[in-house]
């Protein structure tokens, strides 16, 4: 080989390795000794051992014995053909609890033996699967506001006129029931009115904020209300960058996770609400209307030490009408879903008792060079 080739081979190496270390799943190279030839950056996390240490193992000595993956490398050798295997149970002591992941497994064909290993964890996924449904569950309550809005509040207008009119002509003992008629109309008005800021699709005025201020404001309405009670303390990482968002969507947003979880610790004497914000590697979602892919990396944390949510409520605890309370509406968390979604984040909630985690991932403030390229708050360039 001539030295410009070899530096040709080099380059591209150093690129191949560059791209594998920028995808965002883990991926492995097993030779057919069955060793770790390769691992990206994400494979080192997952694996919690470093790329140097996995190349001296056997791909065995990481995963659970008996493991579905041992069968699947076989099999794409002995087939030389690609396999795709969902929700594999990979959980062990050394990888943790609940590791479900999704296997992609090929060969390669210029190393006889050897398969190219990639992983998507179920928690991935699931947040994506969950950030669509949201999103379509959202989508159906816009078209019925448009509809209540139309067909219910003009006759219920005549019907509350109706009984002003029977309330000045009636004996006093009967004024109580055109009383109760005005006061159900106005209710129902009401939960319309609620309904329709569903079906407001406009785009979202979005600013780079600072989450801790809004969270501060959040807090001071809360702790002179609602929450008048109960011990709010927060956890914050202070040098997390600006989220691209709109202020006023965002108060409203942890007000209604607030108020839920208070609402779920009730008079609980040692109640607390803790609201956490950290930086994350975020997942890549596409942004509602656009083609633009987008990072998640900001984290921000509404946890309660309250009963928790019903295992049965869980999966529909963001669709409208699903509540637990007695007079709600369920239409609290289906417009927390709303807005997140119109952010391009996610929303979700992890629950088990004594402590409930409403976990929203948002895009950070990307700044605009002259040239119209999008710096992140490091001012390198995106």
């Amino acid at each position: 080989m001539t030295k410009s080739s070899a530096q040709e081979a080099a380059s591209g190496n150093a690129l191949a390795m560059a791209v594998l270390n920028s995808v965002q799943n883990p991926v492995i190279l097993v030779d057919a000794a069955g060793k770790v030839a390769f691992a990206n950056w994400e494979a080192e996390a997952f694996f919690g051992a470093s790329a140097a240490h996995l190349a001296k193992n056997r791909i065995s000595t990481f995963i659970p014995f008996g493991s579905p993956l041992l069968a699947l490398i076989d099999q794409v050798r002995e087939r030389r053909a690609p396999v795709n295997e969902y929700r594999v149970d990979l959980s062990s002591p050394r990888l943790g609890q609940e590791k479900l992941v999704d296997l992609y497994v090929a060969p390669v064909v210029s190393e006889p033996g050897s398969v190219v290993i990639v992983f998507q964890e179920r928690s991935m996924a699931d947040k994506i699967d969950r950030q669509l449904t949201h999103r379509a569950a959202a989508r159906s309550v816009t078209g019925l506001a448009s509809m209540l809005a139309h067909e219910i509040k003009n006759p219920l207008s005549g019907i509350r006129g109706a009984a002003q009119l029977l309330e000045t002509s009636v004996a006093d003992e009967d004024r109580a029931l055109t009383r109760l008629i005005c006061d159900e109309t106005d209710r129902i008005v009401s939960l319309v009115d609620r309904m329709e800021v569903f079906s407001d699709e406009r785009p979202v005025d979005r600013a780079a904020l600072n989450i801790h201020s809004v969270l501060d404001h959040v807090k001071a309405v809360a702790k002179a209300g609602f929450a008048r009670e109960i011990k709010i303390s927060e956890m914050y990482d202070p040098s997390l960058p600006p989220v691209y968002a709109n202020r006023d969507q965002l108060v409203q947003v942890f007000l209604n996770l607030i108020k839920n979880a208070a609402e779920a610790i009730g008079d609980q004497p040692d109640g607390e609400i803790m609201l956490t914000t950290a930086y994350r590697p975020g997942i890549r979602l596409s942004v509602a209307g656009t083609r633009e892919k987008i990072s998640l990396p900001l984290e921000f944390c509404v946890i309660d030490n309250g009963p928790g949510v019903p295992p049965d409520l869980l999966p529909h605890l963001f669709d409208p009408f699903i509540t637990t309370k007695t007079n709600g509406s369920g239409l609290g968390l289906a417009l927390v879903a709303k807005i997140i979604g119109a952010h391009g984040g996610i929303v979700e909630c992890d629950s088990q008792a004594r402590r409930t985690t409403f976990r929203v991932l948002m895009p950070m403030h990307k700044e605009e060079t002259g040239d119209g390229r999008a710096l992140n708050s490091t001012g390198s360039e995106k």
